[in-house]
């Protein structure tokens, strides 16, 4: 990866300490005051706590995610050592526009709860320039109204429709890849390629969250096809559910032809095996966050090399790009313990390149780094197509990649295709279902 090395002792002469203020009314809000050096707040003169770069200063970025106790701790664990890994990759090429990037000062546990979301952004939005990961749907749109506030642009390990369109990411997300209504809709052109239309499918998901984005994306497809939705069930995480048996009940008795899901890894492996039991032949397409290659190891495995399909953003483990190359490389050659990493990794690609753009305009300020979002173009190095922001999403242009388990396999998926694009058009032209 190629990396600026401006110098910044014009700037060291004239720098200020970085201000910020929070007022809490019912929301927190900050004040972003410039330095006279072009630099704002989360950005230091000083160098970072064990600095690859000495000589550099210091960007401070945030970290919220599910890193204990959450349903999503298998995936956001592995995924922040991926954003670790890709930072300092990025340090080791000299940082950018003479600075190091620190991600680890202001990292936060949120065990995928919307209140500690909220209260961690609280702790650590006086220190940062950037939040390098929000995970979470309902858990980024919990603080973003603070956010608005603070020009705090954020990269969601998140995939709804909304953090596609300015009316509803404000402008502030930095998003990769397709949404979770998208997803949908190209994994359902690639079952019909496949394994021929289908005439019935249900959904499950988790509502109030991307299983409600997926659902849409799909019934949408459904219009479009002239298929017939035969349910739209809304589960919950089994910490709240107990257990997946109502939707299991339900696709035995319906029998339909897929079943899109958009769930947890867990609940994903119960209602699949459960169903499988249950007499159902169908197939099951997973979303995103359906797939940990732990479930290999349950009795659920079975089940699920048999009847079910992981819908991917971009590339996965066993991919050729240049990026993918590079993550396996950051690794040392020790396996993660899922694709959360690579997932950690790619998602920093468009933050990367919007410091840098900011750097060479002199603007590394919350306020610059917004300003600098429109137009931007992102390299993903070939694990995902070029990207720029600032433009209304065509679903046309967008892909996924379709994988079967194979515990034969590192990270025990196997990819049938990568870049699947739709044919079928549905309407996109705003959010597919609220946050």
């Amino acid at each position: 990866m190629s990396n600026r090395t401006s110098s910044r002792a014009g700037r060291r002469l004239l720098a200020a300490p970085a201000l910020a203020a929070i007022v809490f009314a019912g929301a927190c809000s900050a004040v972003d005051e410039d330095n006279a050096g072009g630099t704002g707040t989360g950005v230091t003169e000083e160098a970072c706590p064990d600095a690859v770069n000495p000589d550099n200063g210091c960007i401070y970025l945030g970290v919220l995610s599910d890193l204990e106790g959450g349903p999503l701790a298998a995936l956001g664990v592995p995924m922040n050592e991926g954003q670790i890994a890709f930072w300092r990759n990025v340090n080791e090429n000299g940082g950018i526009g003479g600075y190091d990037i620190n991600i680890t000062a202001n990292t936060r546990n949120t065990a995928y709860d919307p209140q500690r979301h909220a209260a961690a952004y609280q702790q650590i939005e006086p220190n940062i320039l950037a939040l390098s990961m929000s995970l979470g749907t309902i858990n980024t749109e919990a603080v973003l109204d603070q956010m608005d506030s603070a020009n705090l642009v954020a990269v969601p390990g998140a995939w709804w429709s909304g953090f596609q369109f300015p009316d509803t990411d404000r402008g502030l997300i930095l998003e990769s890849g397709y949404s979770y209504c998208t997803e949908s809709v190209i994994g359902l052109d690639w079952f019909t390629e496949t394994y021929d239309k289908p005439e019935s499918l249900v959904t499950v998901g988790f509502p109030g969250d991307y299983g409600g984005d997926s659902a849409i994306g799909a019934k949408r497809w459904a219009e479009a096809n002239d298929v017939e939705v035969l349910a739209q069930i809304d589960s919950a995480p089994n910490a709240i559910a107990g257990n997946q048996a109502a939707a299991i009940g339900q696709i035995a008795s319906l029998q339909p032809d897929v079943v899109v899901l958009a769930v947890t890894p867990a609940e994903a492996a119960e209602i699949v095996a459960g169903s499988a039991q249950a007499g159902y032949q169908g197939r099951f397409l997973g979303s995103v966050p359906t797939f940990n290659p732990a479930l290999l190891n349950t009795p659920a495995a079975g089940a699920l090399t048999s009847l079910y399909n992981h819908i991917g953003p971009w590339q996965g483990w066993d991919g050729d790009s240049e990026g993918i190359a590079a993550i396996k490389a950051s690794t040392g050659g020790t396996l993660p313990s899922n694709q959360g990493y690579l997932f950690g990794w790619t998602l920093a690609y468009p933050l990367k390149a919007l410091l840098e753009k900011a750097a060479d305009e002199g603007k590394l300020t919350r306020s610059g780094l917004r300003e600098s979002i429109e137009g931007l173009e992102v390299d993903y190095q070939g694990i995902l197509p070029t990207a720029t922001y600032g433009q209304m999403p065509d679903l046309s242009k967008q892909s996924a990649s379709i994988s079967v388990p194979d515990g034969s396999v590192e990270l025990g998926t196997r990819t049938l295709v990568n870049g699947f694009q739709p044919t079928t058009t549905i309407d996109y032209s705003g959010p597919c279902a609220e946050s």
